[in-house]
């Protein structure tokens, strides 16, 4: 499946301090590019750390190398937006210098660029789970199943052969870029889980 990578959401014109770049100078930068904090380079554009609002409301020092956070949290740009979402919920922070293999800085991404996903318009969301989901990763035709999107919510309805194929359906769904939530109306011929639990020996189990 194609999910939508980091690289194609970010800004590659960073606004950047280096390590002996001053409090007033980094106060300015933010004010100026009405940002909420910079990546902070070394001389091959590795990113040392970051310097946020708060750094800067929390400490008084005077080079961006006693204010920055260290070590920054970064992203690649091949990563999901999915992954780097996670990221930025899990550390707490608003944006991500975007790096490349050898962890030099080739963009920033944020949390509002991220949430442009979410604004993906049903019409499209409905074209990729088509397919990409049932065409392309399942190998079934686009009439398997009446499909409504309205507001990322999507609600799959109709009658497949097995179970295991309606509920790798609706978790592959789940994973496309821009949706929201996954209404299951989905019915089956035959609960092939059933039966593979069935046939399950006790020497089978896994302790």
């Amino acid at each position: 499946m194609k999910h939508m990578k980091v690289g194609g959401l970010m800004s590659d014109d960073v606004v950047s301090a280096v390590p002996a770049t001053s409090f007033r100078e980094v106060a300015k930068l933010l004010a100026e590019h009405d940002i909420s904090g910079v990546p902070v380079l070394d001389d091959d554009d590795h990113v040392v750390g970051v310097v946020s609002e708060s750094d800067l409301l929390a400490r008084h020092e005077l080079t961006a190398r006693e204010l920055m956070t260290t070590p920054a949290v970064t992203v690649h740009a091949e990563e999901t937006v999915a992954d780097a979402a996670r990221l930025m919920v899990r550390r707490g922070v608003e944006r991500l210098p975007v790096v490349d293999e050898e962890e030099r800085l080739v963009g920033i991404v944020t949390r509002r660029d991220l949430l442009c996903v979410y604004l993906r318009p049903d019409t499209e969301i409905r074209r990729r789970i088509r397919e990409d989901v049932l065409t392309d990763t399942m190998d079934l035709p686009e009439n398997t199943v009446d499909m409504h999107v309205l507001d990322g919510v999507v609600t799959l309805e109709g009658r497949v052969r097995r179970r295991s194929q309606a509920l790798t359906l609706v978790g592959l769904a789940e994973r496309v870029d821009g949706v929201v939530a996954v209404m299951d109306r989905l019915s089956f011929h035959e609960d092939d889980t059933r039966l593979a639990s069935s046939t399950r020996t006790p020497g089978d189990i896994s302790w």
